[in-house]
């Protein structure tokens, strides 16, 4: 009698083992939630980091492009006029085109040092175009290279000798004989982001 009675005494009742388990699945369900909060936090902070790199992109792409503008004007497209080495126009489809420096030749292959880029907007994502060749004939196609997505808006100023800010560039009655050459002082550029708000930078442009 006295075995049995030390056997049912080491024993858990039926209630110890369902408080037990209600204790242990709480338990998991509060583990659980916090690695769920813990992995929707390092995917919050992946998407921000990814997010922030894209934007320094689009402006490191912007800087470059504008800091080595270089006074070379281009054929058009039909070969019956000129176009500025740098042109911003409303009326156009791209926010800007200008002529750069400073493009690599890794390869050594034979071409200019020089390209033609330019940027469009198109359904709030900001694209990047380069060509080949400068004085491009007519349905030569671009590369596209799309560098920032949720772009609500985005505007670009130039600033003349007269310290005057333009959105059109070269600015309205300028000297015909010079506009295709002409470059700004500086250029105001400000992104509306959908998520970031506005961001802007202002750049000094070499030799304008």
């Amino acid at each position: 009698m006295t075995g049995i009675g030390k056997s049912r005494l080491q024993g858990f009742t039926l209630i110890e083992i369902l408080v037990a388990l209600a204790i242990f699945s709480l338990m998991a369900v509060m583990l659980f939630g916090g690695f769920i909060a813990i992995s929707d936090q390092v995917d919050w902070s992946r998407s921000r980091a990814n997010r922030l790199k894209q934007i320094q992109t689009s402006m490191i792409y912007l800087s470059r492009d504008f800091s080595q503008l270089q006074p070379r004007p281009v054929r058009s497209e039909l070969g019956d006029f000129k176009e500025p080495a740098l042109t911003a126009d409303a009326r156009n489809i791209y926010l800007v085109t200008l002529t750069r420096g400073g493009w690599n030749n890794p390869a050594g292959i034979p071409r200019s040092t020089l390209q033609r880029v330019a940027y469009q907007l198109e359904d709030r994502q900001l694209v990047r175009l380069d060509w080949q060749v400068l004085d491009r004939l007519s349905g030569t196609e671009p590369r596209r290279t799309e560098i920032l997505d949720d772009v609500d808006e985005i505007i670009i100023r130039y600033l003349d000798e007269q310290l005057e800010w333009h959105e059109n560039w070269p600015p309205l009655g300028s000297d015909n004989r010079i506009a295709a050459w002409i470059r700004p002082l500086a250029v105001e550029i400000s992104l509306e982001l959908s998520d970031q708000g506005r961001i802007s930078r202002l750049l000094e442009i070499r030799g304008g």
